[in-house]
C-alpha cells in the first residue's frame, strides 16, 4: 500500500487493488495555499466538517466515512472513535473523530484535528497502530509536546506529522521542527510518497516527514 501526503491533514492512501482513500480533503480556505484536491477516490474519510478538512469536491463519487462506530466500505473496515477538537469537550471547536483502518495488513490511525491528550480508554480503543498520522502544529490541535506524549502511548511503527505551518500553510501554528526536536529515527524524505508492506515495517519507531504533493 502507498501513502501520499497531499498537504495539511489530507492523505491519499492507495491499496494494492487500486482502492483510493482520501483523508480530510481540505477545500478553499484562508491561509491554506495548497493546490486543490481533485481525486479521484473511492472513499473519503473525514474527521470533522471544517472547511480545511472537508471542502474538496473529490471526483469519482466516493463513499463518505464520518462519525464514530464501525463502518465497512468494500473490503475495508473503518473504526471511528469520537473525541474533541479542543480541551473543553468540544465547546470551543466541536467534535473530532479518530479513524483506524487496515489496508493490506497495515493498520493506520488518522487523528484528525485532535485537540487534547487521549485517555487510557481512548488509547485502548485505538489499539495497535502501524502508521500514525498526527497533528503537531498546536493552537487548533495538540501541540508538539502533547503529540510526543500520544506517540509514546500509542507506540506506532511509523509516525507521519501533519497539520503544521509550512510554505503552503500560513496558519498561526508551529512548524514541524518543534515536534522533531530531540527525537531519534527521523527520516526527511524528498518525496510525498511512502510505500509500506505488512511484515516489513521498522522494528523501532520512525518519524517520516513527507513533502506535500500539492
Amino acid at each position: 500500500m502507498k501513502i501520499r501526503w497531499l498537504g495539511h491533514s489530507a492523505f491519499l492512501i492507495t491499496a494494492d487493488d487500486g482502492t483510493r482513500i482520501v483523508t480530510d480533503p481540505y477545500g478553499i480556505f484562508p491561509d491554506l495555499h495548497y493546490a486543490q484536491i481533485e481525486g479521484p477516490a473511492e472513499i473519503l474519510v473525514v474527521s470533522h466538517k471544517h472547511g480545511d478538512h472537508f471542502g474538496a469536491k473529490v471526483k469519482g463519487n466516493p463513499k463518505l466515512v464520518t462519525g464514530g462506530g464501525e463502518k465497512k466500505v468494500g473490503s475495508i473496515e473503518f473504526k471511528g472513535i469520537e473525541v474533541y477538537h479542543d480541551t473543553s469537550k468540544g465547546s470551543q471547536r466541536g467534535p473530532n473523530t479518530v479513524f483506524c483502518f487496515t489496508v493490506n495488513g497495515v493498520r493506520l490511525c488518522h487523528l484528525g484535528d485532535l485537540g487534547h491528550l487521549l485517555s487510557g480508554p481512548e488509547i485502548a480503543e485505538i489499539g495497535p497502530v502501524d502508521v500514525l498520522m498526527i497533528p503537531v502544529g498546536g493552537s487548533y490541535t495538540i501541540d508538539a509536546a502533547a503529540a510526543t506524549k500520544i506517540c509514546e502511548q500509542i507506540k506506532p511503527k511509523v509516525i507521519i506529522p501533519m497539520h503544521y505551518r509550512n510554505d503552503k500553510c500560513s496558519f498561526p501554528i508551529s512548524g514541524v521542527e518543534d515536534f522533531l526536536k530531540g527525537k531519534a529515527n527521523v527520516k526527511r524524505l524528498n518525496t510525498s510518497d511512502l510505500e509500506l508492506k505488512a511484515g516489513q515495517l521498522p522494528q523501532t519507531t520512525e518519524i517520516v516527514v513527507l513533502k506535500h504533493a500539492l
